[in-house]
């Protein structure tokens, strides 16, 4: 078989996903869906993380050009521009909003200072601020050895006190599970005044951790979010503390 039928017949799988050398799945439009559960990864601690950059075109780098166009710059390495403050003035947070089985509700984010924990309820850890998207970026672990005390957590990510910029970052938030390969979902969609965006639902149903994907981008803060999946939380003016 030829590299050419190997490469197209991978489409076709159930999901969206990279290389045997990647280890990950991509949840797209397509294929939004992936069960933590039957992958065998709904135990540990769950990584979640976001990294983003400036996109190429805004600090003048070169556009990757159509694959079959150029079909041989799949094995070119794409050129990674670095970016500093004051090429690219945003700040982006990652945040969860959660439900546990009991019915209490809360959010995990660095507006207001509410990284949570890890061992006690809401069993949700932030684990800091990154605010000008270094390559660690912001992490948040999810204790799914207590899956069961957990019905719901939406993902999300939001600009803090900046003018709205998703359209001038590629951002990409990835699931790092226990066992199995890491799943990712690109906020590439072009929003430019969009100050929020859902990424990704994770769901405890009749025993069963799902993630699916949203990217739904909105032009307010949380409480639009929070209004969109029903939380029903009490949302005000928030503000970071100076020491994190």
């Amino acid at each position: 078989m030829s590299f050419w039928d190997d490469l197209w017949r991978g489409r076709s799988t159930e999901f969206d996903s990279g290389s045997a050398a990647t280890n990950a799945i991509e949840l797209t439009k397509r294929h939004q869906r992936v069960s933590l559960t039957k992958q065998g990864a709904a135990t540990g601690n769950l990584r979640i993380n976001l990294s983003w950059r400036m996109r190429t075109s805004d600090i003048g780098g070169p556009e990757r050009g159509s694959l079959l166009r150029h079909p041989f710059r799949l094995f070119t390495p794409e050129v990674v521009q670095a970016h500093t403050q004051s090429m690219v003035n945003v700040d982006l947070d990652l945040g969860c909003m959660y439900e546990l089985a009991d019915g209490t509700k809360g959010v995990v984010q660095p507006l207001g200072g509410f990284f949570g924990e890890l061992n006690d309820p809401p069993y949700i850890k932030l684990s800091g601020d990154d605010r000008f998207g270094s390559g660690s970026g912001e992490t948040i672990f999810v204790n799914l050895d207590h899956r069961d005390d957990i019905k719901r957590l939406l993902i999300f990510v939001y600009i803090y006190d900046q003018t709205p910029a998703f359209d001038r970052t590629h951002a990409i938030v990835t699931l790092f599970p226990s066992n199995g390969p890491r799943i990712e979902i690109g906020l590439d969609e072009r929003h430019p005044q969009a100050r929020s965006c859902a990424v990704v639902l994770i769901e405890n149903v009749k025993s069963e951790l799902t993630v699916r994907r949203e990217v739904k981008f909105v032009y307010g803060f949380q409480a639009e979010l929070d209004r969109l999946y029903g939380w029903g939380l009490q949302w005000g003016r928030g503000y970071k503390s100076a020491d994190r």
